[in-house]
């Protein structure tokens, strides 16, 4: 499976999206984004599940105006907004336990 994809929820959103793209990936992370002008969001999420993603971080203006992600695992569960920085941390927590149920422990 793949660790991360970073869905932005419109256009306007790719910079932002390609930033904690780059922060994660910088962290030590596989992360890949979809920036796909011609899918809806939900086709970004569904595509991300059926990727086997383990986290999907959708950004959209909120998130841009708060630096934060909100976190959904691949079995669809939302875990909200998060600070980019809580985010990586809570992954690094993650890989180091190396737990098999990292997304239910997020």
């Amino acid at each position: 499976p793949r660790q991360v994809l970073v869905v932005p929820v419109v256009s306007a959103c790719d910079e932002y999206a390609i930033e904690v793209k780059n922060r994660l990936h910088d962290a030590g992370f596989m992360v890949s984004v979809d920036t796909d002008p011609g899918r809806t969001l939900n086709k970004k999420i569904r595509n991300g599940q059926l990727l086997q993603n383990n986290f999907i971080l959708v950004v959209g203006e909120k998130e841009i105006a708060n630096g934060t992600v909100n976190v959904r695992t691949r079995d669809n569960k939302v875990h909200g907004e998060h600070l980019v920085e809580h985010v990586i941390e809570r992954f690094r927590q993650l890989a180091e336990s190396r737990t098999l149920e990292a997304e239910q422990e997020f």
